[in-house]
């Protein structure tokens, strides 16, 4: 279907640099059923009351490839204030970058508004000083100066994602010209790749998730620049980091998408510490954090819960135990080293990104079991059945004995515990009771005994 396409495009030739390639009803794979319910109420909506409404970005682009999208964006000339004032459910969220979610029954429609330019002509007026404001690196710090639709899709990241579906024609509009750029399988910024990047870093991560996700290539002069400028992701809020790891991490595809933040240098700037192990073992460390990367793809697709604590647990181990390595020589408790260690290593981390302390704390619960975990004797296995971070305390364990780290053994212990009877248990842990040492009581010196004191005598006998 997209050679198709592909070939309408080529016998078109364009009246103008900013007209877009179209494409009518019958010559492109979507239609309004394809689209969801609320989508298609926000976009009558804003289309009945005068305004200018498209479905926009990636949904468009999964359709047009055969996917099914995770969610519906639209695009309008309408103000967030305007739209915030046609739908009772919604909210205006975000500063540097004003959005309108809508909520549908349980969906949720993002409304952006058509983007302008930021230069001198825009940003001079009175009205948009406010509105529009860089950083000393060219960064957007706010981004609400408003625009039409020409100006709004020179202002889109990727060629791919630079197309308007409207419903209401079964029009799609390609402003970018990105349909070639999909049937090629690759991924091209749009503009100058430097000056997009300095404009908003964080694109270059979604280039490298898109990249994992689609299984695309970067185009030559994209990729170049990722890689001269990946020292600007230290300029993004920790906080805007946590939430992008996710996406990177949390799609179905964190293994690809790790191994190109590796290639791009990317990783270095998101996890340091454990960069830094990686490049000084990378042989145990990598393919730990391979496996549970891998094993977080397998459940995200098998659409089984995965928990943000457990994947920083193990994003962050090689870090861990780097520093419980250099803190050991200070001779205290293994445990104690291992709190004071996952604390500096926390501490330095949210530096980077900042993981919520709802994520640190199991985090760390996660890694204080690996040393409860052996000791089973009495009523402590019982007791750490109990424990609310035991599953994943136990899923961590048999992590590091599929990858080599500790010798298999303890984690199928814990595994025919939790299924055995109550009475199997009682004996599976008589079974790992200390014997008591004879020799311990024949070596030890008897305490003479103590000879009986004198009578006290009265003063008044």
């Amino acid at each position: 279907m997209l050679k198709k396409i592909s070939k309408i495009f080529k016998r078109k030739a364009k009246q103008s640099p900013e007209e877009p390639n179209t494409l009518s009803s019958g010559q492109h794979p979507l239609s309004p059923k394809k689209i969801s319910s609320g989508a298609r109420k926000v976009v009558e909506q804003l289309a009945s009351d005068g305004y200018e409404a498209y479905l926009v970005g990636g949904c468009v682009r999964d359709l047009m490839m055969g996917l099914k999208p995770k969610d519906f964006d639209v695009a309008t000339n309408a103000t967030p204030e305007q739209v915030k004032q046609l739908f009772r459910r919604s909210r205006i969220i975000g500063r540097r970058f004003q959005i309108v979610h809508v909520r549908m029954g349980s969906e949720v429609i993002e409304v952006t508004t058509f983007r302008a330019h930021h230069n001198v002509k825009n940003t001079a007026k009175k009205n948009h000083r406010d509105k529009a404001q860089r950083s000393a690196k060219g960064m957007l710090l706010r981004d609400n100066i408003f625009g039409s639709i020409d100006e709004d899709a020179s202002r889109r990241d990727f060629t791919m994602n630079a197309f308007y579906y409207r419903p209401q024609d079964n029009s799609v509009y390609d402003y970018a010209n990105g349909l070639p750029d999909i049937e090629k399988r690759l991924i091209r910024i749009i503009g100058n790749p430097e000056e997009r990047y300095r404009e908003d870093p964080v694109r270059m991560l979604r280039a490298l998730r898109f990249a994992a996700k689609l299984g695309f290539n970067i185009e030559e002069s994209t990729a170049h620049a990722i890689t001269k400028n990946h020292k600007l992701l230290a300029d993004i809020p920790p906080a805007r980091l946590f939430d992008e790891v996710l996406k990177l991490l949390m799609h179905g595809h964190a293994l690809a998408t790790f191994h190109l933040l590796r290639q791009y240098q990317l990783f270095d700037m998101l996890f340091p510490a454990s960069a830094a192990a990686l490049s000084k073992d990378p042989g145990y460390y990598l393919k730990f954090i391979e496996q549970a990367l891998t094993n977080t793809d397998i459940r995200i697709r098998s659409n089984k819960r995965v928990t943000p604590a457990f994947l920083y647990a193990a994003l962050l181990w090689p870090a861990v135990r780097e520093m419980e390595q250099l803190f050991s020589q200070q001779g205290d408790s293994p445990v104690y080293i291992l709190q004071k260690a996952a604390s500096e290593v926390t501490a330095r981390q949210c530096q980077r990104v900042a993981i919520p302390r709802r994520f640190t704390l199991p985090m760390r619960e996660i890694w204080e079991l690996q040393l409860r975990l052996p000791r089973r004797m009495g009523n402590q296995a019982f007791r750490l059945m109990e424990n609310k971070r035991f599953r994943a305390g136990y899923d961590f364990l048999l992590l590091r004995e599929d990858t080599g780290e500790v010798e298999p053994g303890l984690g199928s212990w814990w595994t025919d515990f939790q299924e055995a009877s109550e009475e199997k248990r009682q004996e599976m842990v008589r079974k790992i009771q200390k014997p008591r040492n004879p020799s311990r009581n024949k070596n030890r010196r008897r305490k003479k005994p103590s000879k009986p004191k004198a009578p006290e005598t009265s003063q008044h006998d």
